[in-house]
């Protein structure tokens, strides 16, 4: 790179942005904001007299610029022109997930930044809280030796009229509910350390609790390539939100992860604890928390650039949370269903 700071555009302004620009702001050492860019000139405006930058007006003008990569903050319906212009620019590209709103989709476009070798980074950013970096560590490494079993629960809340804003928790638009704007943050922190899974029971529905389109309730039952079994809970219905969990019983031991704070119990006796509880987005303000995991995401991303390797999440790894999810959905949609006979 020939920037003494690596210049970013940042595209998409909604309110998924705001940790993304606490974190650049935070950044600005390492990275110079070229530009925003919404479609709506009003948000463009108002965001950049908020955080004070420039403005770009149009796409096109992202892609005649002289940057070195685009921060893609827009809903999942509306990426993939956006990447498509900017990857046959040469552009690297950071994106909110997920990928797109279906599984083919999001192959279509992962491969299209293959295609034009760009990166392609995606921001699932709860693989770098403290806790879940420590966890994974522990795997990795073998130090609490082979898993056997996994529970993931996701016990969130949203209010309705989190749902009455246009195209949130429809296919069109979010291309689902709970689990790919949700829980895809956790099931894709317990893919990276478990590895694959080979097979899948599931429910899904919409509670009496909201009225939407897509599922606000989703549970599976999971076997693992490895063997190992496990089971996966989330929802947005259940007041007033707790932290989600992911719990992994090993070899040696168990691990807790609770929001950022993970707590290891060792076989002979030892307990260790990691990180913190952190406010996570679990409850009706999807956006309390911190911008520390996005800035250290971005990071990542960063030094993968200036370095010639890949960031921690590629795009290719992420098509891994959306395979899981896209089985979810079909196991929920075609598995048999044992009927009970009500007897009186």
């Amino acid at each position: 790179m020939a920037h003494s700071r690596l210049k970013f555009a940042v595209v998409g302004l909604g309110m998924a942005s705001k940790p993304h620009l606490a974190a650049l702001l935070q950044l600005s050492d390492i990275i110079e904001v070229a530009g925003a860019y919404s479609p709506s000139a009003d948000r463009r405006g108002t965001i950049s007299r908020q955080w004070n930058l420039p403005q770009f007006a149009s796409l096109n003008e992202i892609v005649q610029a002289d940057i070195d990569a685009a921060i893609i903050i827009t809903p999942p319906n509306a990426r993939i022109e956006i990447v498509r212009a900017l990857a046959s620019a040469g552009h690297a590209i950071l994106m909110e997930k997920p990928i797109e709103r279906d599984l083919k989709r999001a192959v279509e476009l992962v491969e299209i930044c293959e295609t034009a070798k760009v990166p392609l980074g995606i921001v699932l950013q709860h693989r770098f809280r403290a806790g879940a970096k420590a966890m994974a560590a522990k795997v990795h490494s073998g130090e609490v030796g082979e898993i056997f079993s996994v529970r993931v629960a996701l016990p969130w809340w949203r209010e309705q009229s989190y749902y009455d804003q246009p195209g949130r928790g429809t296919y069109e638009k979010d291309g689902g509910g709970v689990l790919i704007t949700q829980a895809i943050h956790v099931l894709d922190l317990m893919l990276s350390m478990t590895g694959q899974v080979s097979e899948v029971v599931a429910l899904t529905g919409t509670t009496k609790r909201h009225r939407m389109e897509a599922e606000n309730f989703a549970t599976a039952g999971l076997r693992f390539e490895n063997g190992a079994l496990g089971s996966v809970f989330a929802t947005t219905a259940s007041f007033p939100g707790r932290a989600e969990k992911l719990e992994v019983d090993c070899e040696h031991a168990s691990m807790r992860l609770v929001a950022g704070e993970l707590t290891v119990q060792w076989r002979d006796g030892r307990v260790e604890t990691t990180g913190e509880l952190t406010g996570t987005g679990g409850s009706s303000d999807p956006m309390d928390f911190p911008c520390d995991w996005h800035r250290e995401l971005i990071q990542d991303f960063s030094a993968s650039l200036k370095a010639g390797t890949p960031p921690l999440v590629t795009g290719r790894m992420a098509l891994d949370v959306h395979r899981l999810i896209h089985a979810i959905q079909t196991a929920a949609e075609t598995e048999k269903v044992s009927r009970i006979e009500i007897v009186t």
